[in-house]
């Protein structure tokens, strides 16, 4: 029995390409010459799109920019042979996929690699439509706070990095997907902390077993959200509860 052939390194970076710009930011160094135009062009910091090159360098494993600072020319930034690749077969696979998606019928436009909401697989459990409201700076740190407004009307927030809000190109009115484990949520009768997110439904399911319960929560717009009950909570199906974590629990996420 033959074993199956190692992935290759550049299958990495193009795991991670999905709902962020580090190919952009490539692409457009390979176009510029230059990642402080490459940031510019991309709208994201210089330090955003420096840390996105090293990103997918990481991921890779192979140098994809070949960078100089200074001298007569004031330095600049070339795309490698394996950057090149990488880009190709980004296009590649993003022509192949729109051509599957397209003979099912799930392309608003024939040819046309549009995001369709497929193409994010996780563990996290509790994925939620949500739209953007504001994208606040909190400090002069490296966090921001993301409010956001779910479907069925109730607000939540999240915080991320700078360069996750700049890399994700998050802006007042986008549609997102907000993501949380399941563990990372408590069940409770009583409201939320002011520093904590909550959704409040309607108990909808409660697995069955010792320890900590299981619930699901049917929330306003038809969503669910789980989490988990401390021991001996008298929560019955029915009941208004409220699920309560942390903003730093929750994650941003654009499908496609």
């Amino acid at each position: 029995m033959s074993l199956p052939a190692t992935p290759h390194p550049l299958n990495e970076a193009l795991g991670h390409a999905p709902a962020d710009k580090r190919l952009e930011v490539l692409r457009r160094v390979g176009q510029t010459g230059s990642i402080s135009q490459a940031a510019r062009d991309a709208g994201i910091s210089y330090k955003a799109a420096w840390q996105a090159i090293d990103t997918l360098t990481n991921l890779s494993g192979l140098p994809l920019v070949d960078r100089s600072v200074g001298g007569s020319g004031g330095g600049g930034a070339r795309i490698t042979p394996d950057g090149l690749r990488l880009l190709d077969l980004a296009d590649q696979l993003a022509d192949a996929r729109a051509q599957v998606l397209a003979r099912f019928g799930l392309l608003p436009v024939a040819g046309a690699a549009a995001h369709s909401g497929f193409g994010l697989r996780t563990s996290m459990r509790n994925q939620l439509p949500c739209v953007v409201e504001h994208v606040n700076g909190v400090g002069q740190g490296s966090m921001v706070q993301v409010d956001l407004r779910t479907s069925g009307g109730q607000p939540l927030m999240s915080w991320v990095t700078r360069e996750s809000a700049d890399l994700l190109g998050l802006a007042p009115a986008q549609s997102v997907l907000a993501l949380c484990k399941a563990t990372a949520v408590s069940i409770v009768l009583a409201p939320a902390a002011e520093n904590m997110c909550q959704l409040s439904g309607v108990v909808a399911d409660i697995s069955p077993g010792t320890g900590p319960q299981e619930v699901a929560l049917s929330l306003p717009g038809g969503n669910l959200w789980v989490g988990f009950a401390a021991e001996g909570a008298a929560l019955q199906v029915g009941d208004a509860a409220s699920g309560v974590f942390a903003p730093s629990a929750l994650v941003i996420g654009l499908a496609g």
